[in-house]
């Protein structure tokens, strides 16, 4: 009886306030989720959490020393995916960011490659941004991750101390040069001792990531492995 008025109710409040899938728009969905199973399903996964030596790490071969690196799917223009970067960058739909944090700890979770991680740090966002956004998306990322990982989030130890422009129309060379003294450890003795899983939502270059990344490692005895959302091809 109690559930039969509960899956009632649970349709009432659908009828009065719908929720669909941000890909194919049907409301066979679950009110958690952004995406149906379906697309889902159609998100090119890259498999890199479980393969040693994936694009990702080999972005970052001989600039700074990591334990691992990933990212969940591939990266396309006129994508779903960027559809849902979209959504969380620039609609202020922070759903979106933690259902894509979930769907990275699904994949962390299958791979062996990350047993080892004791924290989640999300890459600082430019000062000035996040005022305007009102939010850092690496961090709503987290926030899902953090649900199913059940590892800890530290988000102050490490801050980013200049605003730089946007890098998507710079070169590979210009995006590390405005990088240089972009980042400082704020809390050292958070970190100390850890291993780090930094957290973005795309990789590039790698050029922010190296430099925050390379921030963490000049404090003792930490190791470092990256996560992203998505790998640009």
């Amino acid at each position: 009886m109690i559930a039969s008025i509960k899956s009632y109710a649970n349709n009432f409040l659908h009828l009065l306030y719908p929720h669909y899938c941000i890909g194919c728009g049907t409301d066979v969905i679950n009110d958690a989720d952004s995406l149906c199973i379906k697309c889902v399903s159609d998100l090119p996964e890259t498999n890199f959490f479980e393969l040693p030596n994936n694009p990702v790490e080999k972005t970052f071969y001989g600039r700074i020393q990591l334990e691992a690196a990933a990212s969940a799917f591939y990266f396309t223009k006129d994508s779903l995916l960027q559809q849902l970067m979209i959504e969380l960058k620039y609609k202020s739909n922070k759903d979106v960011g933690f259902f894509l944090g979930k769907l990275i700890a699904q994949q962390i979770k299958i791979s062996s490659r990350f047993n080892e991680i004791d924290i989640l740090v999300p890459l600082p966002l430019n000062p000035k941004k996040e005022q305007k956004r009102g939010y850092n998306q690496a961090k709503i990322i987290c926030d899902g991750m953090a649900s199913m990982l059940q590892k800890p989030i530290v988000d102050k130890a490490v801050i980013r101390t200049h605003f730089t422009e946007t890098q998507t129309k710079q070169n590979r060379v210009h995006r590390w040069q405005n990088m240089e003294n972009v980042f400082e450890i704020a809390d050292a003795t958070s970190i100390e001792g850890k291993h780090i899983l930094l957290i973005d939502d795309v990789v590039t270059t790698g050029a922010t990531l190296e430099a925050c990344g390379k921030s963490i490692l000049s404090i003792p005895n930490t190791k470092l492995s990256i996560a992203t959302i998505a790998y640009t091809i």
